[in-house]
């Protein structure tokens, strides 16, 4: 049958990026404390495509994750993408991959177990070289100092996201980097709190108020004092209990050069 992709195109304008996006697909994920979690994930799969070619095959993307969605973990990323470029034949590849990744939490007082979920992103791209950013989204309370300081009591509070994405030599954890961000808050969040554990993480945030600013600022810090992170961006956003806005900082960083970086991947 005639491959009307690979039929010439005249008008000689090459395409940075064309595929499928927002493919909703299961996936097996790697678990630092039980090997591997099933998740679904939303997709984006992307090569570039010559000026010569009219398009390109569409349905050998799905192909090519029917395949490999079992290996779908940070250490084979750099494995799927040659095989899409491969198979496309493709001078580079692009993968992206969001999905809800759960780990078990004890409340601070009670001990109650239950599962928190984050939101996770892998961001691939193969060219020349492979590059790789694992980004989370950890949920947080944070109590505001500029509210405590002035009021007679009490202080405004809300939940927060910090957005972390890093860069790194060696594999990362997603439960380890997770730990980290969460620390840079007022307080954790917790999917079950029984009362004893809602007076202590209260009580907790009102003896740790932070900004915005202090939220990306201790984020920061421990993403420095990871040897293994060689490039991070990191964001904080507050969603106000009394505004109708919210408050927003982010702090991006090369650690190779120990300067600020360029705008962070999207």
């Amino acid at each position: 049958m005639c491959d009307v992709q690979r039929s010439r195109d005249y008008r000689r304008l090459a395409i940075n990026k064309v595929g499928v996006k927002d493919i909703s697909y299961p996936i097996t994920v790697m678990d630092k404390n039980d090997a591997f979690q099933y998740t679904v994930a939303r997709i984006t799969m992307y090569v570039d495509l010559p000026h010569h070619f009219k398009g390109t095959h569409m349905s050998r993307f799905i192909e090519i994750l029917n395949a490999h969605r079992k290996e779908m973990a940070l250490d084979k990323m750099e494995t799927t993408l040659q095989k899409i470029k491969e198979k496309l034949g493709a001078s580079s590849a692009h993968l992206e991959m969001e999905f809800p990744y759960f780990i078990e939490k004890r409340a601070p007082v009670s001990g109650a177990k239950s599962l928190m979920e984050y939101t996770c992103r892998f961001i691939a791209t193969l060219g020349e070289q492979f590059d790789f950013i694992l980004e989370i989204r950890v949920p947080v309370t944070s109590l505001c100092p500029c509210s405590k300081e002035l009021s007679r009591f009490g202080a405004h509070n809300q939940r927060g996201i910090i957005t972390a994405q890093v860069r790194y030599r060696e594999f990362v954890w997603i439960e380890d980097l997770v730990a980290a961000i969460e620390e840079c808050g007022s307080s954790p969040v917790y999917a079950l709190l029984k009362r004893e554990d809602e007076k202590h993480v209260t009580e907790h945030a009102y003896e740790n108020p932070r900004f915005v600013e202090d939220m990306v600022r201790e984020a920061a810090l421990r993403l420095l004092a990871m040897d293994n992170v060689t490039w991070f961006s990191v964001s904080a956003e507050n969603f106000e209990s009394i505004h109708n806005h919210s408050a927003y900082a982010s702090i991006e960083m090369d650690k190779r050069s120990s300067t600020p970086a360029g705008p962070a991947c999207g």
